[in-house]
């Protein structure tokens, strides 16, 4: 819905980068082998310098080019996207600390947010800051949210630091450590850290043009409104899915 609301050029960039991440995502997402995986990812790593060199061979290279081309879009930060998958690529996830988990939202989101911003419009500095802030937020509420969904794949996100101090140190089983009766202090702390950084990213907005950054508050307002749903129902009964009607919406 945010991305309608852009110029048809913007909103054509927009459509081409999520085919990127959609593209990637599925990759990891997708049964199959951790060998096969990265061998996937890689190729999408050599196209992506096609891209940049102006020869892409994919359609979704191809769809990418006008928006390199027309946005000055940076190529690292397609690289760092691709580094963020490859940190799903395994077999099992498990995070062994907050810097680590801010390095994750900043590889699949925080990345993905920079090359937003530079479509939208913004200077490249207070777009690099916006998403910084609003990509932590945003992948934040998503692990948190997906906190049984991720147990399946036995992928915690939950970081191994965050949890010892909350006497949670074996994480073999998720299925144990989803039912740990410290749990929700866990749960609420990183809920506190997104919480932080949706109010930083809202300041950073205030100074930016309403037009350009408004994709990234419609984007923000639904997930910030996802996350205080989130500590609405608590953390105790975590298959008790959240989501937003779409009127809210």
């Amino acid at each position: 819905w945010a991305m309608r609301r852009l110029a048809k050029r913007k909103r054509q960039a927009m459509f081409a980068l999520y085919a990127f991440c959609r593209e990637v995502d599925d990759i990891v997402d997708t049964p199959g082998e951790e060998a096969a995986k990265r061998l996937a990812l890689g190729q999408w790593r050599d196209e992506i310098e096609r891209l940049f060199a102006g020869c892409p061979r994919t359609l979704t290279g191809q769809a990418l080019l006008p928006a390199v081309n027309g946005f000055n879009l940076k190529k690292n930060d397609f690289r760092v996207v691709i580094d963020g998958m490859e940190m799903d690529a395994g077999n099992r996830v498990r995070i062994a600390n907050m810097d680590e988990l801010k390095l994750y939202c900043d590889r699949v989101a925080g990345a993905v947010g920079r090359i937003s911003t530079d479509i939208f419009g913004l200077p490249r500095r207070v777009g690099e800051n916006l998403a910084t802030s609003e990509g932590l937020a945003l992948q934040l509420t998503n692990i948190l949210r997906d906190l049984v969904e991720d147990s399946e794949l036995d992928r915690l996100y939950l970081p191994a630091d965050v949890l010892a101090a909350h006497e949670i140190t074996e994480t073999s089983d998720l299925a144990l450590v989803l039912a740990h009766p410290r749990l929700p202090q866990v749960c609420e702390e990183l809920a506190d850290v997104a919480v932080l950084n949706f109010k930083d990213a809202i300041t950073i907005a205030h100074q930016c043009d309403a037009d350009c950054v408004r994709p990234a508050m419609m984007m923000l307002q639904v997930y910030r409104r996802i996350l205080k749903c989130l500590q609405h129902r608590g953390w105790k009964d975590l298959a008790t899915p959240v989501s937003l009607s779409k009127p809210i919406k």
